[in-house]
């Protein structure tokens, strides 16, 4: 039965990382709209490049947090969470066979 469980745990833990990562693709399609229409108004207005430019990589290292947090929250599902639940799994069976 355990043998079961542990696989069910480590099947749940590597599915939600890969949802965690699904978050990536809201960052990669912000920071490319954000660069796209930041050169679109340097283009318009090239005295204003410093200001736009600095406002976007403002905005991009803003929205890359989104990502880094999906990156760490699937490496600790994928680490961190399996022995945490093996270990809370073997003390429940430990408590039901005594």
């Amino acid at each position: 039965m355990t043998d079961i469980a542990l696989a069910i745990i480590l099947g749940c833990c590597a599915l939600g990382a890969g949802i965690a990562m699904i978050a990536g693709i809201g960052p990669a399609l912000g920071e490319g709209n954000a660069v796209a229409k930041s050169c679109e108004a340097i283009g318009r207005q090239p005295e204003s490049k410093s200001e736009v430019t600095s406002t976007m990589i403002m905005g991009c290292a803003i929205a890359e947090t989104t990502g880094l947090y999906a990156l760490v929250i699937a490496i600790l599902l994928i680490f961190v969470a399996p022995g945490s639940f093996k270990n809370l799994l073997l003390e429940v069976v430990e408590k039901t066979a005594k």
